[in-house]
């Protein structure tokens, strides 16, 4: 952990639509410990001229997978968890090299796994986590087949699996405190139909209403929050109604649910590079005939959808949701929300709003006194374009993840 003061930084954290105004910034102890004009050092302190450069906080993704190595999901769940793990620590030194320096797993990654990755001999980011996603029988992460009679897999499931299966309330209620009792952040359910697993159509509804309150119950008895998949209009508005918090992809929506989504604070979390992803290269990637299929049904209306949560005042947090080898196109995102969105407003879906979805306001998403020293360090204004932040981390010329330079082009 360094101290580090950063001279002329020009700081874009999506508060406003153009770059501020030169200021210095002082990262100590791995904490932002000031901020304000010529400040001055003593001692042992890394001086970092952003002179002509732009600097954001360090970037949070609101959805990933980093147990995801392989597409076919069943396959993945097969895979043992010793190579999960590894490949779950290279998956996320690259999200790092991205300018990610906090991601959240929708689905996977356990407390265990992140109690790895911590003593990772390498820098990765901050892991925020569901443990496992809850599924009904033949819903979303229920990998089996029509045609599959294997039992349901008792707890615990393998790392590589995204998600539990589990019906009725007191099957329900008994994953969701695993989950809890294993280092879980939040919970997360698959309340609709999805791409990714065989048995369940977009338009079907995952839980009945009883369970999705029960869900709830259990996470507000944790003081934390329920996130769920969600796609058709009607799966959203029986989530919201239910109390979830964090709608994840949301294409189907309507601006009425939007709207009531905005009322009752919930955030939604797009992935619409995912789908782009899933239709170009899902096939070669090793994605099943039947999710290849079911990938339009949502992903022509991915960009609406955009257009209806922010007219709708429905903030957005920034999510990717990659498999396999589709990952490296993590920061895709961006300027696909480009298209439709400003850019201080993609901007602060991977900053500001993802931060408040994480309950971490304050800690990460920005660069004032207190926050962690997670700080990106840019050849361009993202405020003027998104492509910057695009890629593998080629326009990205210093990363700091809590104090600790991992790259720095002088």
């Amino acid at each position: 952990m360094n101290n580090i003061l950063i001279k002329n930084a020009r700081i874009v954290d999506g508060t406003t639509d153009r770059a501020k105004d030169a200021v210095d910034i002082m990262l100590a102890d791995g904490k932002v410990q000031d901020i304000g004009p010529s400040l001055t050092t003593s001692g042992d302190v890394t001086v970092i001229d952003a002179r002509d450069r732009f600097v954001m906080p360090g970037l949070i993704d609101a959805h990933v997978h980093v147990i995801a190595q392989n597409a076919n999901l069943k396959e993945n769940a097969a895979v043992p968890d010793a190579m999960i793990t590894v490949a779950a620590m290279n998956l996320m030194g690259a999200m790092l090299t991205r300018g990610f320096t906090t991601v959240r797993d929708l689905g996977g990654a356990t407390g265990p796994l992140r109690m790895a990755m911590e003593e990772a001999p390498i820098a990765l980011p901050r892991l925020n986590i569901c443990g496992k996603a809850l599924s009904q029988t033949g819903g979303h992460t229920d990998q089996r087949g029509p045609f599959d009679s294997t039992p349901v897999p008792d707890w615990p499931v393998p790392l590589g699996a995204l998600g539990v299966i589990c019906d009725g309330e007191p099957e329900l209620r008994k994953a969701a405190r695993e989950q809890f009792r294993t280092g879980a952040d939040f919970l997360k359910l698959m309340a609709n139909g999805g791409v990714s697993s065989p048995s369940d159509p977009i338009h079907f509804l995952g839980f009945s209403r009883a369970e999705l309150i029960a869900a709830v119950e259990e996470a507000q008895n944790t003081g934390t929050y329920v996130s769920a998949h969600l796609y058709t209009d009607a799966a959203i508005l029986r989530a919201v109604e239910c109390g979830v918090h964090s709608l994840e992809h949301c294409n189907l929506i309507t601006a009425e649910t939007a709207r009531l989504a905005a009322e009752k604070g919930c955030i939604a979390c797009p992935t619409l590079i995912t789908y782009d992803k899933l239709k170009s290269e899902g096939a070669s990637m090793g994605l099943p005939a039947a999710s290849i299929v079911k990938v339009d049904d949502v992903r022509l209306r991915g960009m609406e959808s955009l257009s209806i949560m922010q007219d709708a005042g429905l903030q957005m947090a920034y999510g990717s949701d990659l498999l396999g080898g589709m990952q490296p196109h993590q920061s895709g995102e961006f300027e696909l929300r480009g298209r439709v969105l400003s850019s201080q407003t993609v901007i602060q879906s991977a900053t500001l709003i993802a931060a408040k979805l994480l309950r971490m306001e304050g800690q990460i998403g920005t660069l004032m006194p207190g926050a962690f020293a997670d700080t990106i360090i840019l050849d361009r204004d993202p405020l003027m374009d998104l492509s910057v932040l695009s890629g593998q981390g080629e326009s990205i010329n210093t990363i700091v993840k809590g104090g600790e330079i991992i790259k720095h082009n002088p």
